[in-house]
């Protein structure tokens, strides 16, 4: 209550008679007290400050307040009046100057609006590791799950890294042979990441630092050897570069696991030469066996011929054989004469005796 603008005191449940001067305020003790004047002159009265509970926040620090276990809200920095409600209201102090959370604090809490915005939080998939790094300065590493952190001026950063299974691509390389044929090969590298330390830490772009590895390793065979050495060794290609890569790649903290040629793509001059060679030798090659059938298909007559000439009989059958033969093509003979026909048809159907 106040009197002629001044503070006159605290009024507790009743009935009162006031005057004109006076000007009440009435409030609720379920819910904060806000003060209608300054409440550092307020609370030099006893009686009023024993019905209040003062709750201070200092700079770096928040308040969680909850009623009967239940959260209510959250206070910032700040000087802050509760009236004392049988002690159904309780106050919880946490630091916020500092990254880690080391209150107890349920999930359900962090995660309501009011409060998150004063939490980081990082998630860590399973497939995942993450480099905590406190104002530039590594501080741990984190396996997969949900981290919280209060969010302060402290500079706070996490690297994460995959640790599955993954493809590079080497696509389009221009390289020159042995004997100074241009050719292009596309490659595909398979590794995974197995110390994450070396590969953030001890290497500045590690998956480019691996292009440039089996790249090299790719040049050195190709350069190697002439242009059909290589077409005849591509399958050791890839054994080639995985050995030479293997060794180096643990220096990245990569393992590789495996790699192959995709393609080997040949200039247009030089495909059409090698399809002109392709089809000369499998001319060459029909050539030899046309020769080689019809060595085999004359042989044969030679001896047909052979047991024809001591064999009177098998060489009728072979007449008659043929007569067949041309019988088969026609569809009707007319015979015009006398027995002179009959007879010359039957000298050819009939064995001499």
């Amino acid at each position: 209550m106040f009197r002629r603008g001044d503070y006159d005191g605290v009024l507790l449940s009743g009935v009162y008679w006031l005057t004109t001067w006076d000007e009440v305020f009435i409030y609720d003790l379920r819910e904060q007290f806000k003060a209608p004047w300054n409440l550092d002159v307020l609370l030099h009265d006893a009686e009023l400050q024993s019905l209040l509970d003062i709750v201070e926040v200092g700079d770096g620090e928040l308040v969680l307040v909850y009623e009967r276990g239940i959260f209510v809200t959250v206070l910032p920095s700040g000087r802050y009046a509760f009236w004392k409600n049988k002690g159904e209201m309780t106050f919880q102090l946490v630091d916020t100057s500092k990254v880690a959370m080391t209150e107890s604090i349920k999930l359900s809490v962090l995660e309501k609006t009011v409060v998150s915005k004063f939490v980081r939080i990082i998630l860590v998939e399973d497939f995942e590791k993450g480099l905590l790094l406190i104002n530039g300065k590594f501080d741990r590493l984190l396996e997969a799950g949900t981290f919280y952190f209060w969010k302060n001026s402290i500079t706070l950063k996490v690297i994460k890294v995959d640790l599955r299974s993954r493809q590079m691509e080497i696509s389009g390389q221009e390289m020159l042979t042995g004997d100074k044929a241009a050719l292009r090969v596309n490659f595909i590298v398979q590794y995974k990441v197995v110390d994450i330390m070396k590969a953030i830490f001890d290497n500045k772009d590690y998956e480019k630092q691996l292009y440039v590895l089996v790249q090299l390793a790719l040049r050195a065979f190709v350069g190697a050897y002439s242009l059909d050495e290589i077409l005849e060794k591509k399958e050791t290609i890839s054994e080639y570069v995985l050995d030479e890569v293997k060794v180096k790649s643990g220096s990245l903290g990569v393992d590789v696991q495996s790699c192959g040629v995709r393609d080997i793509i040949l200039p247009g001059e030089v495909k059409d030469i090698m399809n002109q060679v392709l089809v000369a030798q499998k001319k060459a090659q029909a050539n030899v066996i046309m020769r080689r059938e019809e060595t085999a298909s004359t042989r044969s007559l030679l001896n047909t011929a052979k047991l024809m000439e001591d064999n009177e009989m098998l060489f009728k059958l072979k007449e008659m054989e043929y007569v067949e033969k041309i019988a088969e093509k026609i569809g009707e003979i007319t015979v015009s004469g006398n027995d002179q026909v009959i007879n010359q048809l039957k000298g050819i159907f009939t064995p001499a005796k």
